[in-house]
């Protein structure tokens, strides 16, 4: 999810779950001040929930890609038809906004977030999302975020309990790419954010990222690794190439900048010149830059996009850059997932969309793929911070009458779990819903996505949020949570509002 952490005038935010925490560090890196605060956040992760939903074709627009005319990849990028984006413009066909949100945003691909640490499932969730793609002909964008200590504590803590469970899962992850190419955004914050580890810990995070650069490579040789790279009013170019080079780069395809970020394009390429140009001095050659063009066509500064109305998405993903030092440019952050200060974090709001999307240029239009969409279902496993559909099939009986039932699945790991929830409405549809879980003694909930939580340890109620309250009559939405200690039974209480 990422670190509240904001640089100067220029913040990375993305999809986060839970409520931010306070900070206050404050870190002078030549005109640059970092602070961390409960208030700002540089960035956030945005991950996706799993449930297979229809794809919806934009009308008269197709996702950009064709060859690459510079860089090292050709091909068109995936766009999955699971999206939260997606799944909106499908459910919401009167509303009259989807025109644009539809053209704009939902036709275009965008990454898949992997956040939710569970080693036994890493493998069938990298294999699903991969397989989908590779099915459509297209080329996937993968985020891996489960380093251990991730976000330094903050709102987006989470990732591997320690770095030899975050190798196992890496290796089992990998083992899920296949053959065909694939592109990885390797650890977001990772490298640009140590402020909270020491030397000795350091050390550790870069031998690990550069372990699992080689695993990656290894298992798929033709996955495209990208390490953290910041971004271009973050560190210096010197500095940001010194931490690549620390943590492997040279084993890595390259770097990302710019992810959840507002700087232009252009400054994020002239950054990367200088950080390619550093690394060229130190022997490393050969190596390109991402760049997250999601949000970056209007204002930057103010961190949060929210509130900010001048903010619009910027080059629409390809992997034709006409930059031989640029490889992609991609959607990390999927656009109108709000940053979390007006908005639950991590969740889809269309009025962000909406004003990102509108007066932005139309997508460009090329032939489409001639391989249909996939149908297979993504992975069964949500990664923690987006919602999940509104219309996903029941895993539990509906109830005989009016109210809702509500069925809880928990992923358990040493110390922790996830748990996927999963709210039926009965005869009649629901305006609003609450469900109340009993956790075990010691439990504790720390996060929480699609849902406003009340309490965090014994018994802990859920609300709906806007765009999951109204379920139609026998039709289910989902929410998650995240939390220490051991997870809660399958039974929940649910009642309607």
């Amino acid at each position: 999810m990422g670190g509240p952490y904001v640089l100067a005038a220029a913040h990375a935010s993305a999809t986060v779950v839970g409520t931010l925490p306070c900070r206050n560090i404050y870190v002078i890196r030549r005109q640059h001040v970092v602070a961390t605060l409960s208030s700002l956040r540089r960035r956030s992760v945005a991950a996706f929930s799993v449930a297979a939903v229809a794809g919806v074709t934009a009308a008269g627009v197709v996702l950009a890609g064709g060859t690459a005319s510079a860089g090292t990849i050709s091909g068109p990028l995936y766009r999955d038809p699971t999206t939260a984006v997606v799944r909106w413009v499908a459910a919401n066909p009167g509303d009259s906004r989807v025109g644009v949100i539809r053209d704009k945003i939902a036709s275009q691909p965008q990454a898949r977030w992997f956040a939710n640490f569970n080693p036994s499932t890493a493998q069938s969730e990298a294999a699903s999302f991969v397989g989908a793609a590779n099915s459509a002909g297209q080329i996937p964008v993968l985020s891996i975020y489960e380093i251990t200590n991730r976000d330094c504590g903050g709102a987006s803590a989470g990732g591997a309990p320690d770095l030899n469970q975050y190798q196992t899962w890496v290796s089992n992850f990998a083992r899920g790419l296949g053959n065909q190419t694939v592109i990885i955004i390797l650890e977001t914050d990772s490298l640009a954010l140590l402020t909270c580890l020491n030397s000795n810990e350091i050390n550790a995070r870069n031998q690990a990222i550069s372990t699992a650069t080689r695993t990656l490579k290894a298992a798929n040789p033709n996955a495209k690794v990208y390490l953290d790279g910041g971004h271009s009013t973050w560190n210096s170019a010197n500095e940001t190439a010194n931490r690549l080079r620390a943590a492997g780069v040279q084993y890595a395809d390259g770097f990302f900048t710019n992810v959840s970020n507002f700087n232009p394009t252009s400054s994020e390429a002239n950054f990367g010149r200088n950080v390619i140009s550093a690394l060229n001095g130190m022997g490393i050659s050969g190596k390109r830059q991402v760049i997250d063009t999601s949000r970056n066509g209007g204002a930057s500064g103010d961190w949060c996009g929210d509130d900010n109305t001048d903010r619009r998405i910027g080059q629409y993903p390809t992997t034709n850059t006409g930059d031989n030092n640029i490889d992609a440019y991609l959607w990390v952050k999927p656009p109108g997932e709000a940053d979390g200060c007006r908005y639950t974090a991590g969740s889809f709001q269309p009025d962000l969309a909406f004003s990102l999307a509108n007066g932005a240029p139309n997508p460009p239009v090329t032939t489409p793929p001639t391989t249909a969409p996939p149908t297979t279902a993504p992975p069964t496993t949500p990664p923690p911070t987006t919602a999940p559909p509104t219309t996903a099939p029941p895993t539990t009986p509906p109830p005989a009458g009016n109210g809702c039932t509500a069925s809880v699945v928990v992923n358990q790991w040493n110390g922790g779990f996830t748990a996927s929830v999963t709210v039926t409405a009965g005869d009649s549809a629901l305006n609003g819903w609450n469900v109340s879980i009993s956790l075990p003694g010691g439990a504790s909930v720390t996060s929480t996505w699609s849902a406003q939580s009340s309490g965090t340890s014994g018994t802990v109620r859920f609300t709906n949020v806007s765009y999951n309250g109204q379920v139609g009559a026998r039709q289910s939405t989902n929410f998650g949570f995240q939390g220490t200690g051991t997870g809660p039974g399958a039974t929940a209480t649910c009642t309607a509002n």
